[in-house]
């Protein structure tokens, strides 16, 4: 995508839309109204049609990048689907802590090990944070969480 210079926006000047209920206004004052309201329209839509062109564009160069281009879109152009698990990560972790004592680290490998599943880059700290804020584990020392 080339640059582009950056220019000042234009403004332009638009009449004020009908102030309250259009039915106390005359016929040439809604006629003026209708007028307004289609200059508009075709404003916005043209406006729209920059934007997605503007678009297309970036998704097109994050492509020859190797990126996948499009916001919820895997790189083989797949929708991105969230995975759904039989149970919460809370109650995943409370069934694998409820014998045992693990560290962050070793209850997030476990907990994918039983078969929960997460697309997180950041899985162990979502972990951490579940086990620091759910009333139903306790620390026992650095690092170390058990249920209770």
């Amino acid at each position: 995508m080339a640059k582009k210079k950056k220019t000042k926006k234009k403004t332009r000047t638009t009449t004020k839309p009908a102030a309250g209920p259009l039915d106390n206004l005359s016929f040439d004052d809604l006629q003026n109204e209708m007028r307004r309201r289609e200059r508009d329209l075709k404003r916005m839509l043209s406006k729209r049609e920059r934007l997605q062109n503007q678009v297309r564009e970036i998704e097109s160069d994050i492509q020859s990048l190797g990126g996948s281009g499009a916001f919820g879109v895997t790189a083989g152009g797949l929708p991105r689907r969230r995975p759904h698990n039989d149970m919460s990560l809370s109650e995943a972790l409370g069934k694998l802590l409820k014998t045992t004592t693990m560290s962050v680290t070793q209850a997030a490998q476990e907990v994918q090990r039983a078969g929960y599943q997460t697309t997180s880059a950041s899985f162990r700290t979502i972990v951490n944070q579940t086990l620091i804020k759910d009333p139903r584990f306790k620390k026992v020392s650095r690092g170390q969480y058990t249920a209770k």
